[in-house]
């Protein structure tokens, strides 16, 4: 795994480009809202091996593997929680073989949805569940972790406590966020990112965030607090539900693209696509950003 400064090193001298969304075109591609992603991808791997070698030659730089979440509280629920290391090793070597030269990212998320997780009684809960979920990207060689859609500073600090018994090297740490900068906990996003960043955060930033004209202006409010890397991953605008029960995004590959060049030009350096978000658009992005 990279180190802070190897990471930094291997992203200096401009723009970077992340992937676009997994989960939103797994569904495109026939898995069930309900299905447990982790379980699906490993029964369909050439579906998923597909999409990133498609998100690699449309320019992605960084290719988060399909490990949102696979935790063991999560994977609990499928009882697949006593093999979360094996299943984590799985799907980042998975996507290394769709993309043998790309920079590999293990990917971890909020629990919010099986605890409360900014409950500090449940501190040391967070850190074991995401202490497993490291050792298995580790043990599959993931290049660097990155932690998105968080939802409280308390998870950041989980993960970070947890990176750092398992001795990790780089984690992008990535908030879901409300337009004005707000977090979900009703903290300012800005403070809480720089205190990330000072504890030794690769890189900051925010993901599933709608894309609109104010995006730019949160990236401007973010960058008055970080001075390292700034993620910037959002959503193909605001979805609408159709009568299968899918989201649908409207917003297309060029009107996305123009919002990020605004975004780059106000300090985001990390650039990519969050739910709505496709190969199609992540070629649009890379060829027209600058």
């Amino acid at each position: 795994m990279l180190t802070k400064e190897q990471f930094h090193k291997r992203i200096a001298g401009g723009l970077r480009f992340l992937d676009g969304a997994t989960g939103s075109n797994l569904r495109k591609a026939g898995m069930p809202n309900d299905a447990c992603t982790e379980e699906w991808v490993l029964a369909h791997p050439d579906i998923l091996v597909c999409l990133q070698r498609q998100y690699a030659q449309a320019g992605a730089q960084i290719l988060y593997a399909p490990t949102f979440q696979a935790q063991p509280i999560a994977l609990e629920r499928v009882c697949l929680d006593k093999q979360t290391e094996a299943i984590n090793a799985q799907l980042v070597a998975l996507s290394r073989s769709a993309a043998p030269d790309t920079l590999i990212a293990g990917d971890l998320t909020t629990l919010a949805a099986f605890t409360e997780s900014w409950d500090p009684q449940n501190f040391d809960l967070l850190v074991e569940n995401y202490r497993r979920q490291i050792r298995g990207l580790i043990d599959g060689g993931a290049d660097l972790l990155v932690a998105e859609t968080l939802m409280y500073p308390q998870e950041a600090e989980a993960i970070l406590t947890a990176a750092e018994l398992e001795q990790a090297g780089a984690v992008m740490y990535s908030f879901t966020m409300m337009p004005d900068g707000s977090l979900y906990s009703g903290m300012e996003a800005g403070p809480v990112l720089r205190e990330l960043e000072q504890a030794g955060a690769a890189a900051v930033g925010f993901n599933c965030v709608a894309a609109d004209m104010m995006t730019p202006y949160l990236v401007s409010a973010l960058r008055r607090y970080v001075h390292g890397p700034l993620l910037c991953k959002p959503n193909a605008g605001v979805p609408v539900i159709n009568e299968n029960g899918i989201a649908d995004y409207p917003m297309a590959p060029e009107e996305f693209t123009q919002i990020m060049r605004h975004c780059a030009k106000n300090g985001a350096t990390l650039l990519g696509g969050c739910c709505g978000t496709d190969p199609g658009f992540l070629s649009v992005l890379t060829a027209n950003i600058l």
